[in-house]
């Protein structure tokens, strides 16, 4: 179906997670005319796709949820201190549902192009199923961790067992039951999936490219007098939240790492890796991400429990991360992790020494022959923060494209808009805070912004808001300048894009914290967005 004879409509959401669903239900409180497309079967975003075994987020449940409904709240009881995937979908329809959006959600929809149309300030927004929609805005909630990357594996369409891959598990379940498995791949959803993956195969083999730094989860049921406990204070603590550098409330470190002996040093790691926080180690102190020798510390402290873990020395050992400092990785929350290489039938192959060939129609060969499987997991991660973007065919002003303008990186104000693109707003796009922060604090933020950024426009006779270029130069080079006084820049990690051939070497997230970051924003917005060029029809 063609649209694009009808009067425009207000907005097109790109995405139907978290993101896409809150920018939807703030439009819709405003009376706007908007439509959410979304390629998945179902809403959901990432924890639609992402459901593979041990998917759970790792992000304390009762912080990693909305925080704009007091009364959702209170209604919304959470089970486990860190909730599953299927938890985690199930809020996500609960709120769908509570607040009406469903209806404005197009499923089974790709949007495959979006153009610019400089003389009627609008954009052609169109879809793998023949539909087009014409809007003032666009929205792109499509996600920072939704692009599977390929495993560029030779022979992998070869392979005659069940090829699976993390990011796109199917809905039906999956029995390992008696089956040999190959998991290619080490990162988080690696890390989730393989213990549960090994309870149920006759025999696991794990690839590994690089050892993953994972910390103990102790995930557990929640007691019902910490629920009303928060409950209670939630909305102070939502306040707090909203005001914290990560999204995440805590009490931040004042001393080195280096200020301390020995023994404090490890009394304060172990403490940290008892909490079961991702970032518990990181809040011991100040300079874990800004000094190598202090990083060193607490690199050294993981691998120590590495090898109290896992009982082969050998292995041990191939399971400690040496070449990067800690963290510049993003960590992992596992239950099991490394326990699970004491299993008999758990096998590690370490791809630095005994590289994978190709796929095989039986399994995969590497130098020491051929390994014959059932089926093959691949958990090789994303192309991250910029794949969602640059998989639409993007074309603004003069006819550029997206791609073509960030072919040497992303060019993004605020994380927000890019010179040239206007009326085309990104939520946990590159260059703002998204990965390195709890993203449900980010992406309300974000959304809030946008949305008050439309209607100032409306309330003003404005028609376009776009990047000033200068003001977006500046963003990036203070973004880059952000990054290297830190560890992050000089490890090769999906950070940096180096996990995917060929994309551009650029630290891809804000580093200067979710309170800066607010700050910047607000800032723009109070002096009448200053660093972005707003016009009328007339003078556009």
């Amino acid at each position: 179906m063609d649209d694009t004879s009808a009067r425009p409509i207000d907005v097109v959401v790109v995405g139907a997670g978290l993101s896409g669903l809150y920018q939807l239900y703030r439009l819709r409180e405003l009376g706007l005319e908007a439509v959410v497309f979304e390629a998945g079967d179902d809403i959901g975003g990432t924890w639609y796709w992402n459901r593979y075994p041990g998917a759970r987020c790792d992000v304390e449940s009762m912080s990693y949820s909305y925080s704009f409904s007091p009364e959702l709240d209170q209604e919304w009881e959470w089970s486990e201190r860190y909730a599953s995937q299927p938890e985690i979908l199930r809020y996500i329809h609960h709120v769908a549902d509570r607040f009406g959006l469903r209806e404005h959600v197009s499923l089974r929809t790709r949007v495959t192009r979006a153009a610019y149309d400089e003389d009627r300030h609008t954009w052609q927004v169109a879809t793998d199923t023949g539909r087009t929609v014409t809007a003032r805005f666009v929205v792109l909630a499509s996600g920072c961790m939704s692009r599977p990357k390929d495993p560029g594996i030779a022979g992998a369409d070869e392979f005659r067992g069940d090829v699976l891959h993390t990011a796109r598990w199917p809905r039906e379940e999956v029995s390992f039951a008696g089956r040999r498995v190959a998991v290619i791949g080490t990162g988080c959803s690696g890390v989730q999936a393989i213990p549960v993956i090994a309870e149920e195969a006759a025999a696991l083999t794990v690839f590994q490219r690089t050892p993953a730094y994972a910390l103990p989860a102790h995930n557990r049921p929640l007691r019902s007098t910490e629920i009303a406990g928060l409950k209670a204070r939630y909305p102070e603590f939502r306040k707090a939240q909203r005001l914290s550098r990560g999204g995440t409330v805590f009490e931040p470190p004042t001393r080195s790492a280096l200020e301390a002996d020995e023994a404090e040093r490890t009394a304060a790691y172990e403490a940290a890796w008892g909490s079961g926080l991702l970032s518990g180690l990181l809040r011991t102190y100040t300079d874990i991400l800004t000094d190598a020798k202090a990083n060193e510390t607490v690199a050294e402290f993981v691998r120590s429990k590495i090898r109290s873990i896992v009982t082969d020395p050998a292995t041990a050992e191939l399971l400690s991360p040496r070449t990067f400092p800690f963290a510049t990785k993003r960590p992992c929350l596992d239950t099991g992790y490394y326990a699970t290489y004491n299993r008999p039938h758990v096998r590690l192959v370490d791809l630095r020494t005994t590289p994978i060939e190709r796929i095989t129609p039986r399994g995969v060969l590497t130098p020491d022959g051929e390994h014959a499987f059932d089926a093959i997991v691949f958990a090789t991660g994303f192309d991250a923060l910029t794949g969602s973007q640059l998989a639409i065919d993007i074309v603004g002003k003069a006819g550029v494209t997206l791609r073509e303008k960030w072919a040497d990186g992303p060019q993004h104000h605020l994380g927000l808009m890019s010179a040239g693109f206007p009326n085309l707003f990104t939520v946990l796009g590159p260059l703002s805070p998204s990965v390195l922060t709890n993203i449900a604090v980010s992406l309300e933020q974000q959304v809030e912004w946008i949305t008050d950024c439309i209607v100032h426009l409306g309330r003003n006779g404005l028609t376009e808001i776009d990047a000033a270029p200068e003001a977006e130069a500046h963003w990036g080079a203070h973004v880059a300048e952000v990054a290297a006084r830190t560890l992050y820049p000089a490890t090769a990690s999906w950070y940096t894009g180096a996990n995917v051939p060929g994309k551009p070497r650029v630290f891809l997230a804000y580093a200067g914290g979710l309170d800066r970051y607010r700050e910047e924003c607000d800032a723009a917005a109070r002096s009448g967005y200053g660093g972005f060029v707003l016009s009328t029809a007339s003078s556009s």
